[in-house]
Formats: C-alpha cells, sequence, structure tokens
C-alpha cells in the first residue's frame, strides 16, 4: 500500500462514524394539544334571600331558598314545580312557590356553554301572605349562549301579565317598577337584566326588592330579594394549535461536510478539492494521461539529456584541440 493510498485509507476510516451520525438525524416529537379551561353555565328557576322576622322581631329566620338550581359542566336538568319551608308561620308549612312549568337546564360541550331557564303560570309567597300572592307571572325565560369563536349572548323574555300583591303591573325595561299596596307593604322589580363579556353572559327575566310588614301587625316582617329565572355562561377556552414539527435538517447539508473514501463530502454538496486538501489520486491522473510509471520515465529522459549534453560538450573539445 503506498502513502497515497493509506492516506485516503485513513480519512476515509475517521469520516464513517461522523456520516452515520448525520444519517439519522433527531425528530421533533409532535406537539400534544392542551385543551382550554372547561365552560361553565349554570340555571336556576327561583333564588331567594329574605330575612323573616316573627312575633315583633324577637325572632329572625333567614329565608335562603332555591329552586331547580343547576350548573355545568356536568349537564343538568330540573323540573320541580314547588318548593316549601318550614318554620317561618307558626309551625306550618309555606309554599314559596308553585308553577305549572319549572325548567332549568345548563350544558356545556366542547363547542360551548348555555344555561337555559323556562317558568309557566307560576306564584310566590312569602311567610305572613298565605293568600295574596307576592307575585305572579304567565311565563318568564332566561337565556345564556356563550359558543366558542362567537361574542356571548344573554337574552330574558316577561310574557304575558304579571301582578304583584294582587295588582296588574306594567312593567318597563327603562327602570324598576315600584308596587306599593297600603297596609301590606312594597316591592320593586327590576325587568329583564342582561350583562355580557368577552367570554362570560347572565341573564335574569325578574329581579324583586321586597319589603312587607302585613297589615303592620308585626307579625310577618319580611325583607330582601327575590330572582325568577336566571341564567349565566363561561365561554370555553378554545384549544391551542398544536405546533407543526419541525422539519428535520438533511445529512450533511451544513458546510464543511465529512469527507468520504471517493474524496468528496457525505451527503450534501461536492465540494471542489484544492491541494491543501487531499493529494491527486491515480484516477486524477489517468484523467490527464498520466500513470504511477510518469516519475520515472521523466527522470530516464532527464538522465539522457544530459548523458546528450555531455558527450556534445567532449566532442567539441576533441574538435578545437586536433585543430
Amino acid at each position: 500500500m503506498n502513502s497515497n493510498t493509506f492516506r485516503l485509507a485513513a480519512l476515509a476510516v475517521a469520516a464513517g462514524p461522523v456520516a452515520l451520525l448525520a444519517a439519522v438525524p433527531a425528530h421533533a416529537a409532535p406537539a400534544t394539544p392542551t385543551t382550554g379551561g372547561e365552560g361553565r353555565a349554570s340555571a336556576v328557576v327561583l333564588r331567594t334571600g329574605l330575612d323573616v322576622s316573627l312575633l315583633n322581631k324577637s325572632v329572625q329566620v333567614p329565608l335562603k331558598v332555591t329552586l331547580n338550581e343547576v350548573t355545568a359542566p356536568a349537564s343538568a336538568e330540573k323540573t320541580a314545580l314547588s318548593v316549601n319551608v318550614d318554620g317561618v308561620e307558626g309551625g306550618a308549612p309555606v309554599s314559596v312557590l308553585r308553577a305549572d312549568v319549572a325548567t332549568a337546564n345548563a350544558t356545556v360541550d366542547e363547542h360551548g356553554a348555555e344555561g337555559y331557564t323556562n317558568l309557566a303560570k307560576a306564584r310566590i309567597h312569602v311567610p305572613g301572605l298565605p293568600v295574596l300572592s307576592l307575585i305572579e307571572v304567565e311565563k318568564v325565560t332566561s337565556k345564556a349562549v356563550c359558543e366558542t369563536g362567537k361574542k356571548p349572548v344573554a337574552e330574558s323574555n316577561v310574557l304575558g301579565h304579571v301582578a304583584v300583591l294582587g295588582k296588574k303591573v306594567t312593567l318597563s325595561a327603562g327602570g324598576p317598577t315600584r308596587v306599593a299596596v297600603p297596609g301590606v307593604g312594597e316591592v320593586s322589580l327590576d325587568l329583564s337584566k342582561t350583562v355580557t363579556t368577552e367570554r362570560t353572559a347572565a341573564a335574569t327575566a325578574l329581579q324583586l326588592k321586597v319589603s312587607v310588614n302585613p297589615l303592620n301587625l308585626n307579625v310577618a316582617e319580611v325583607e330582601g330579594e327575590v330572582t325568577l329565572a336566571e341564567a349565566t355562561c363561561e365561554t370555553p377556552k378554545a384549544p391551542k394549535t398544536p405546533e407543526e414539527p419541525k422539519t428535520p435538517e438533511e445529512p450533511g447539508s451544513t458546510d464543511g461536510g465529512s469527507t468520504g473514501g471517493d474524496g468528496g463530502t457525505s451527503g450534501g454538496d461536492v465540494k471542489t478539492q484544492t491541494g491543501s486538501d487531499t493529494a491527486p489520486t491515480e484516477a486524477n491522473l489517468a484523467e490527464t494521461g498520466g500513470s504511477s510509471t510518469t516519475p520515472y520515465i521523466a527522470g530516464g529522459a532527464a538522465l539522457l539529456l544530459a548523458v546528450g549534453a555531455g558527450a556534445t560538450v567532449l566532442a567539441r573539445r576533441r574538435g578545437s584541440s586536433q585543430s
């Protein structure tokens, strides 16, 4: 093995492991989509926050009642038609609400969240008014819808007649409606309150502020609020877009690739070699008409030229001496 062959073999052995590593690039694992926050929804047919004072305020009983209150992510529905409470009117039960229809729904899925309530032919009573209804409604509904990618929507409707403390009233969206009955009390009603934000919505069909003292006898004084047909929702957060997997780099695509056994680079573009890179190979010499015997032939020719020149000099000297 001549020196050129040994040198090329050594370069090939050194370049082998580098070329193998470049042939197996690291692939970025695809990003796992992350789910956004869950949406939320709620609905309630009736909610009371009342303070009841009995026996000339010697006994005070909080009256906090809800009917058909549901919340989601776990979708739910309730349809109870009445709610009774005990211990606030001489121990006798009080029917706070009775209705022909009382429905509350709350649903959530990947597309959005929705709360809905429907109340029809309902009568609400408070302690101290066993016969006279605090309020009667023909039909009220509330809906809050929060769809992914859309603006939340809240709406409520009061349909048909409304009677407060036995008096029919005309409600106004411009402000609260006040109903006062001498010897009984006063009720203030807010109609169809809706609120929306970027991701939430809330709707309330009716909200009452109550102050009742029947016949001024202090038998039962009732203060507080009553809410009818409430619905809320919150839009689910949109899932994050999965990241595109990174494109792996091609083997040997960078400059300065490893030199292979054929004098080129492993993978990638072939570079033009200069005299400082590697020694010329036999194949290169063959392409220019040379071979491995070229140095010997050149040396012999030089020797013959030297001998011929010496013979010429001697012949000239002999000729000049004879003359």
